[in-house]
């Protein structure tokens, strides 16, 4: 009791410090007051406190670890050491990158040699508490304790200022380290003058290729420079991989050191051009006033009154998260780097941006941005229309000049389609409708057979059941927008074009539907497929490779595009909402994978990952809004707090933010494809969204409680569940009356409608991948539909073969099957179900993993390959141990050839053996060797391999093989995984005579 007592006071205190004067904030208008840069810097919230300005290509922040998952903005409020203050970072993501340009002052440190050939964390260093620690929108500062020098940060959009406040002393020196962080491909570093310095960084981590330039100037003349370097070194020019520079200066006491650094994605010229349009001078307080002014520009446009100090704290720092990224990626004069790796060029009115972390910003985030900054909007899509003409298609995850393809879906034409159905203007639509139509069709992760196949299987691609889910979503954006382009009678489309995008938008409705292949009705949970059969055993807590950093019931409710097809599967709203509320009560924990994503468990609702944020608002869609509304006001109320920790999970480029700004107002849009908002429970007692378009929209709380009682828009009631779009860009008020108990007789049923037309299911076809002597097969749809089926390959057709009840097969065979109704049917299930080559049993003397079983012992000798996806089902995985089996062959058997199948995807740990062995017995207990291959295999080859390994030995009579692989073990120090056990994949025992 006493430690909560502890808690619970230093809350308080930390969210009084940042809440301060609630009051003269509302009357000045200094919305940056609320804010608090150091939520979200502790646990899993993955933020910086940084100085930065809105959407600004600079973000200038302290470097207190230098990777690790928690360390991916470079800084954890843990820690208690800096290493130095770097000009870029990233805000909430879930992988290290950035950090790049170095400084770190010292009043005493050694020569720049010192640190040659050793880690960047060795050396210059320095303690630091938070007590001496400040953080407020474009401004930074800390007292560090070696030396007792004082570091402030402040920022424009391409420039970052340091200024230092060094004691006395003979031997002050700034150091520059352009080693810090990930992989160095190549650097340079130019001495351009007595006070200035440029060069540029080109590095290797989660974006494979990043290139940034700088130019720097200094507002004291450094007394000399040292650099150390392992390459080309000059009088006043150096290139290699490990530059490291000491400026050295003579310092009085309280003397400040101010350092401007401008950045550019070009050129050195592009740098000191920045520096020169953005600064005048080392006017730090100036800077750091207008930067200041700039928060408070943005932050203006929503203008919250009433609520608790904690939730103005909340709100705001919310929505200053929301405004750091996407960060802007041109010039002054408007050059920029292209994904295609060349300099372009775009002019003002349309700037070019770079991080683009979609899979998480398209649910609440840009949807925001739709309503408080229509013109980023259209330049944020123009964007993505440049990216798809230099990369080839629209980014999913683009980070400085490159597609890193993390995560899933092509969601970016979720974001488009939303602009076009709330009538933004400013970009191409129909160039916009070309490049998510090419996204679409493209065959990478697992589109091709999606679009085959109506559903991603196990051995086509990882992550099958969530991708298959966000490709049904993304077709409907696409769907969308070529319905939106039909209906525009501006665009004088030709009857050739309204052909083709009616049939267009017939096949992305129908794409959109693809959810229901792999709906299983008997468990009510979306269940992987794997050779058209259920893969089993399964369990909905279960977190596996089926699954993007979740589980099935948290993806299980993944269908946003078509809430009432997916309350119709359930059977009803009574049924949907029965089982959503089991959701959020269930007792059962989370099984399988360790998955650090999941976090902020309510049941199996999982408020810290993107997948669970619209499910509370489904309740709407079932006519049970009052739970909605309850669950909503818990997650408002426990999983934000005005604190370090304060964040349940990684915040996600403004993602998470979003979610709390648009719920915290009371609404929220859980299709961002279709323009209207569902409602939630809104906290504050008005809330003021200042428009672009002049106009202004207020929203208003009267009475006590989560509960809503009425609802009335402009005066009149409003009794549908909804707030259109169109109605907050018209301007005007909304008036929440609250209730502190459930209200259910206010809103008029919610009827979603279906989309159509529909289609029966894809069967599915039950039987053993693998059998011995004959096997039964049964074909099982959910639905009333007549099955055709084929055993040769062939396609069904209502001529084939009509299903009635299981059949027996004895051969290796592909059977094929449809569901066909009335007009209308299935695409084609099917199943290759092969006879095992030999009688042969196999004895593992070692444990696979759970996670990567191959199909049991048996799928050692089956003949199956396994693909280059690890995670395809046919790949046997061990971790921290040999890989050993032993045959039986049931029988004395003249033995030539024996080997092994092996697969190494390094990034993912897995290896290549170091040896195999093998050995052969009589009796199956004394075993005698006969060969061994040392494979000698490259490890840190990064690419995805197969290699199976032969051996010819004498020939021999045996009826026993052991087979031995040598695992790598730990794995090595430049991994990022090292110090971890390795794994070794196996699929397919050779014995050959």
């Amino acid at each position: 009791m006493k430690r909560r007592l502890v808690r619970f006071f230093a809350v308080v205190l930390f969210s009084l410090v940042f809440s301060f004067e609630a009051v003269s904030v509302v009357a000045s208008e200094d919305w940056a007051r609320f804010v608090n840069p150091f939520i979200g810097t502790g646990g899993h919230g993955h933020t910086f406190p940084g100085a930065t300005v809105p959407f600004g290509m600079v973000q200038l922040s302290p470097d207190t670890r230098i990777d690790n998952w928690d360390g991916s903005s470079g800084y954890h409020y843990s820690d208690d050491v800096i290493y130095g203050f770097s000009q870029t970072h990233l805000s909430g993501t879930g992988i290290p990158d950035y950090c790049d340009i170095l400084f770190m002052p010292t009043a005493n440190g050694p020569k720049a040699e010192t640190f040659l050939n050793k880690k960047p964390l060795e050396g210059y260093r320095s303690k630091f508490s938070h007590s001496n620690e400040k953080a407020s929108p474009g401004y930074y500062s800390v007292k560090l304790d070696e030396g007792g020098i004082f570091a402030e940060m402040t920022a424009t959009e391409r420039v970052g200022m340091q200024r230092y406040t060094f004691p006395a002393s003979e031997n002050s020196g700034i150091y520059l380290d352009l080693r810090w962080r990930d992989e160095v491909l190549e650097s340079s570093l130019k001495i351009t003058g007595k006070n200035r310095i440029e060069g540029f960084r080109r590095s290797r981590s989660w974006a494979k290729d990043q290139i940034v330039f700088f130019a720097a100037e200094f507002s004291k003349d450094f007394d000399s420079f040292e650099t150390a370097s392992d390459d080309q070194k000059g009088k006043n020019e150096f290139r290699g991989k490990n530059i490291i520079t000491r400026f050295n200066f003579k310092t009085a006491k309280d003397e400040t050191i101010t350092i401007k650094v401008a950045l550019s994605p070009v050129s050195e010229e592009g740098a000191r051009l920045n520096l020169k349009s953005e600064t005048n001078g080392f006017e730090f307080e100036k800077i750091r006033k207008t930067a200041r002014a700039g928060w408070n520009k943005e932050l203006s446009k929503i203008a919250i009154k009433g609520g608790t100090p904690a939730q103005l704290t909340n709100f705001y720092t919310a929505l200053y998260h929301t405004m750091i990224q996407p960060n802007i990626f041109n010039d002054v004069d408007g050059s920029y780097r292209g994904l295609d790796g060349k300099i372009h060029r775009t002019d003002s009115a349309s700037p070019n941006y770079t991080v683009f972390s979609i899979w998480d910003t398209f649910r609440a985030a840009h949807p925001l941005y739709t309503i408080i900054d229509e013109k980023r909007t259209t330049e944020f899509i123009n964007t993505f229309i440049r990216q798809y003409e230099q990369g080839g298609k629209l980014p999913v995850w683009e980070l400085a000049g490159n597609e890193t393809d993390t995560m899933i879906g092509y969601n970016s034409v979720s974001v488009i389609a939303d602009a076009m159905a709330k009538g933004i203007k400013g970009f191409d639509y129909k160039k916009a409708y070309r490049a998510a139509k090419n996204s679409a069709e493209l065959d990478i992760e697992g589109l091709d057979a999606f679009r085959k196949r109506g559903y991603i299987s196990m051995e086509d691609e990882q992550e099958s059941v969530s991708r298959t889910l966000e490709y049904a979503a993304n077709s409907y954006s696409v769907a969308r927008m070529a319905e939106i382009l039909l209906a525009d009678k501006t665009l004088r489309l030709s009857e050739a074009e309204r052909k083709e995008l009616t049939e267009e938008h017939r096949e992305h409705i129908k794409r959109a539907q693809y959810y229901k292949n792999i709906f299983d009705t008997e468990t009510g949970f979306m269940r992987p497929k794997q050779n058209g059969n259920w893969i089993t055993p399964f369990s909905p807590t279960e977190v596996t490779f089926h699954f993007t950093e979740a589980n099935s019931w948290q993806y299980s409710f993944f269908v946003p595009q078509d809430p009432g097809g997916l309350i119709a599967l359930y059977g009803g709203k009574e049924n949907f909402t029965k089982k959503l509320r089991e959701l959020f009560t269930t007792s059962a924990r989370l099984s399988g994978r360790e998955q650090a994503d999941i976090t902020g468990l309510i049941g199996q609702y999982a408020h810290g990952n993107e997948p669970s944020h619209h499910i509370a608002y489904l309740f709407n869609y079932s006519d049970s809004p009052s739970d909605a509304q309850a669950y909503l006001r818990k997650i408002l109320d426990e999983f934000y707090k005005p604190e370090p920790d304060g964040l349940i999970g990684n915040e996600d480029c403004g993602q998470m933010s979003a979610w709390y700004v648009l719920s915290a107002m009371g609404f929220y849009q859980v299709n961002p494809s279709d323009a209207f908002y569902t409602f939630g429970s809104p906290l504050f007692a008005s809330a003021e969204i200042r428009l672009e378009n002049g106009r202004k929209f207020r929203l208003k709380r009267t009475g006590k409680g989560a509960f809503i009682k009425s609802v009335k828009l402009n005066g009149k009631d409003l009794r549908r569940n909804r707030l259109e779009h169109k109605s907050i860009m018209a301007g005007g008020e909304i008036v929440f009356a609250m209730s502190e108990q459930p209200v259910r007789d206010w809103f008029e049923p919610f009827d979603a409608p279906l989309l159509k037309p529909g289609f029966p299911a894809v069967p599915t076809i039950e039987a053993n991948r693998v059998f011995e002597e004959n096997e039964q097969v049964k074909i099982a749809t959910p639905e009333s539909s007549e099955i055709f089926y084929t055993l040769d390959g062939s396609e069904p057709t209502r001529s084939s073969m009509k299903y009635s009840s299981p059949f027996q097969i004895d051969k290796t065979t592909v059977v094929k099957a449809r569901a066909f109704q009335a007009e209308s049917a299935s695409l084609t299930a099917e199943s290759h179900l092969r006879r095992m080559p030999h009688d042969w049993d196999v004895s593992l003397k070692s444990t696979y993993n759970r996670q990567y079983t191959g199909g049991g012992p048996e799928g050692l000798i089956d003949g199956i390959r396994g693909t280059t996806n690890f995670a395809s089902g046919e790949w046997q995985g061990y971790q921290d141990q040999d890989f050993e089996a032993v045959l039986d062959l049931k029988r004395p058997t003249r033995i030539k050839t024996l080997g092994g199948g092996f697969l190494q995807v390094a990034r993912s740990w897995i290896w290549m053996p170091t040896r195999i062995e093998f050995s052969v017995s009589d009796d199956g207990v004394n075993f005698k060797s006969v060969g061994a291959i040392d494979t000698d295999f490259p490890e840190r080859e990064m690419e995805h391999t197969i290699k199976d390994y032969k051996i010819g030995i004498d020939p021999v009579d045996a009826r026993y093989v052991k087979v031995v692989a040598r695992n790598l073990g730990k794995i090595p120090d430049w991994h990022p995984g090292a110090g971890y056990e390795a794994f070794i994949f196996v699929d397919e025992i050779f014995v050959e005579g």
